[in-house]
């Protein structure tokens, strides 16, 4: 849907659902600005550090924080991007009664008030094996939806890949679930999917079609890259262009939202790669995409440093650098540009994530 809510073919845009250290306020109309003209025209705020989109979500947002999500939406509005907010609801999928039926109506009135084009329900990482899940989901999403009409509604089922490592950490999901959800939930709501992976490799048009046959619609896509935000993953950078993806997905999902990196700035390089992947699908090869992102968001000669050093920067690691980690603080210290700030910030583990940092911000 554009802004005065007519639905459109495909769109690509920025899911900002990470755990660990948040973008600032002016980091995240930075990016939305940098990105609009590349076609990223959708951005969602959903960062797994608001606790009152989490664990807190029934208390209202403190009023600056309201004020900047405001500020934000007319940013967005400016710049011609759909703004969204990702809901959280922690424990109303098991206990969905008048006391949370009556919570849930509040949040929606305050989340509408910042002026929100999207809305998305999100029930990824939290238990999922309990009684009648797929039920208690749509009732909810559904009562979003009648509360903030001409908005678009989307969720994301607590069971959003294939990949099994779900069923070990929040429970054996439910048989027939996603079956179930995709029959009961209104045709006009989008499901949020990973692909075959929580982290997908490689995500395909055969299965994509899969996935819609049993969601009874076109998934809208969440793509786990560039995001590094586990305790093992915030040990890299993930720079490189985007692979495993094709073009096609355009014909096949409703849209392609990606969850980028730690780093604001970073990320641009991996997201320049992507709208060059649907702009230009006959000629995409990934090695060059990259070479050309870094340069247009680095500049000519950052851009060719990171590019020399994308080993160690991506595949090798913090804990591994040894004294390679000198050698790199030697290179970006004294280099006046916010990716080389970015690199230097990570060196100094300011971007590392952990268990516990996971868990606190998922409630545990």
């Amino acid at each position: 849907m554009d802004r005065v809510g007519q639905r459109t073919n495909f769109e690509l845009g920025i899911i900002e659902g990470f755990y660990g250290r948040p973008w600032t306020w002016q980091q995240r109309r930075d990016n939305i600005a940098w990105l609009a003209p590349h076609g990223y025209h959708f951005y969602m705020y959903a960062p797994k550090a608001d606790p009152y989109l989490r664990i807190r979500w029934r208390e209202p947002h403190p009023g600056e924080v309201a004020n900047h999500l405001t500020e934000l939406s007319q940013w967005c509005r400016e710049h011609h991007v759909r703004f969204g907010i990702g809901l959280s609801p922690a424990g109303l999928h098991t206990d969905f009664g008048s006391a949370g039926r009556a919570a849930l109506a509040r949040k929606l009135r305050e989340i509408e008030q910042v002026g929100v084009d999207d809305v998305a329900i999100l029930f990824d990482d939290m238990r999922g094996d309990t009684l009648n899940l797929a039920e208690t989901q749509v009732a909810v999403v559904h009562q979003a939806a009648e509360r903030l009409p001409g908005k678009r509604i989307i969720m994301c089922p607590s069971y959003y890949s294939d990949d099994p490592i779900l069923d070990r950490v929040f429970g054996e999901r439910p048989d027939g679930y996603l079956e179930r959800l995709g029959s009961l939930l209104d045709s006009a709501i989008d499901i949020f999917w990973t692909g075959e992976e929580i982290c997908s490799r490689e995500i395909s048009a055969a299965h994509i079609r899969r996935v819609t046959e049993m969601l009874r619609r076109k998934p809208f896509l969440w793509d786990n890259y560039p995001v590094n935000d586990g305790a093992r993953m915030s040990q890299y950078l993930h720079l490189r262009a985007f692979t495993g993806r094709s073009a096609d997905l355009r014909d096949h999902v409703v849209a392609h939202g990606i969850n980028p990196a730690l780093q604001p700035v970073l990320s641009r390089i991996p997201a320049l790669t992507l709208s060059r992947l649907y702009a230009a699908p006959d000629s995409y090869a990934y090695g060059e995409a990259f070479r050309a992102a870094a340069v247009q968001v680095l500049g000519p000669d950052l851009g060719r440093l990171v590019r020399n050093d994308l080993l160690w920067l991506q595949d090798v690691g913090l804990d591994r650098l040894d004294d390679k980690e000198a050698l790199l603080r030697s290179r970006y210290q004294d280099i006046d540009h916010d990716g080389a700030r970015e690199i230097m910030a990570w060196l100094d583990g300011e971007y590392r994530i952990t268990d516990a940092i996971v868990r606190a911000q998922s409630g545990e």
